[in-house]
């Protein structure tokens, strides 16, 4: 028996170690990149279609309705702009693609309010152009992030992404009881449920905050 589990490891490793070696490389973080930019860009598309869809917080998809509203696509354009080429110049440097500001608010507001107030509307005609645009911008960024590591000087530290993650998940071990108190005002049932997912969450060793937030909406749901 300890043969064949030993066995069946040696014939695990390479695959594990194929996989790793393909996630490393530069060409498959320009592919994640374009996947992520066409997505966010026809969940834009679909939101000025349908008024639904889009990747972002509400203030920030507001900006971008403003634009639709009254013709003036500049807060949004500046605004959401402005955190993509942050972003884009961040990436080498920290080691971590910030998501949220170079392609949800970059590519998902900026981009689409830069293009509407440049009259351009071929991005958003259909939503295989939007998928097909949003997946070259995706190309652009993850070429330009690479090409900028690529061209660091020496000496020049990068990779610092376990201190950006590890603040972010230090802060957010606080916020579970936070949230249970927020669910438990908001309804009784979406209380219980936070205050259940997060006592799993502990029970299982993961983050209290992941169990609650579960918790409130599955609960809530369900019974609220």
């Amino acid at each position: 028996m300890a043969n064949e589990a030993n066995d069946q490891a040696v014939v695990e490793a390479p695959k594990m170690s194929a996989f790793s070696k393909f996630m490393m490389r530069d060409s498959t973080f320009i592919l994640l990149a374009m996947g992520a930019a066409a997505a966010i860009f026809a969940g834009t598309f679909m939101y000025l279609k349908f008024h639904t869809g889009a990747f972002n917080e509400v203030s920030i998809v507001a900006m971008l309705q403003g634009g639709i509203d009254t013709g003036d696509f500049t807060a949004a354009a500046g605004f959401a702009a402005g955190f993509l080429i942050a972003r884009i110049l961040e990436g080498p440097l920290v080691g971590l693609m910030d998501i949220g500001g170079s392609l949800m608010t970059g590519v998902g507001i900026g981009l689409p309010g830069l293009f509407l107030s440049m009259g351009w509307e071929l991005p958003f005609s259909n939503f295989f152009i939007a998928l097909i645009i949003g997946a070259l911008i995706g190309a652009a960024i993850g070429a330009v992030v690479i090409l900028i590591r690529k061209f660091m000087p020496e000496g020049v530290a990068v990779g610092g992404t376990g201190i950006m993650m590890g603040a972010g998940n230090t802060t957010g071990r606080y916020l579970a009881p936070l949230i249970m108190i927020s669910a438990a005002s908001y309804n009784v049932y979406a209380g219980i449920g936070a205050i259940i997912g997060a006592a799993i969450f502990y029970k299982m060793g993961k983050e209290m905050t992941g169990g609650a937030i579960l918790g409130a909406m599955i609960l809530g749901a369900l019974l609220g």
